[in-house]
């Protein structure tokens, strides 16, 4: 049984600064910020990136993957990819063994970026100017919250 810390919310049950949600919705779309800089050389949008991220880590992925791994619904994903295939980075496939399925690959051009994305994990890093230690463990930290947000949908 999990122990919990005084609630400083007791106050003021209600208060926005006391808000889990506020906080993970500012801390969102703050950091999103600091990327949009660094990714707009690229070419790329936060959303767009993550879609890389997903296929240099392995390739070809079926959409149904994708929308998987990226917790995307499928017109969302499907606009993402539309775009990144407009800009030459990815193109998408019929599966041969399965003509209803799509399957997503990069292109010679989204695998060369690749090697330009390397130097975004350590500019974001050195703009939010945050040690290492901490962020990895405020992302295990947030892994736990998703995991436990999903198990009280079920």
């Amino acid at each position: 049984m999990r122990t919990r810390t005084p609630n400083r919310a007791a106050e003021d049950p209600l208060a926005l600064e006391q808000q889990v949600c506020f906080a993970l919705a500012v801390a969102s779309r703050t950091v999103i910020s600091v990327y949009r800089p660094v990714l707009e050389p690229l070419g790329l949008t936060h959303p767009q990136y993550l879609v890389m991220l997903a296929l240099w880590g392995a390739e070809p992925l079926s959409v149904t993957e994708l929308s998987r791994m990226l917790e995307l619904d499928a017109g969302t994903l499907s606009r993402l990819l539309k775009r990144l295939e407009a800009a030459g980075l990815v193109r998408r496939d019929r599966n041969p063994t399965d003509e209803r399925s799509l399957a997503v690959a990069l292109t010679e051009r989204g695998r060369a970026l690749r090697e330009q994305a390397l130097s975004v994990p350590g500019t974001v890093l050195d703009r939010l100017d945050m040690d290492l230690a901490d962020l990895v463990e405020l992302h295990d930290r947030l892994t736990e919250v998703i995991s436990a947000a999903k198990a009280a949908h079920d």
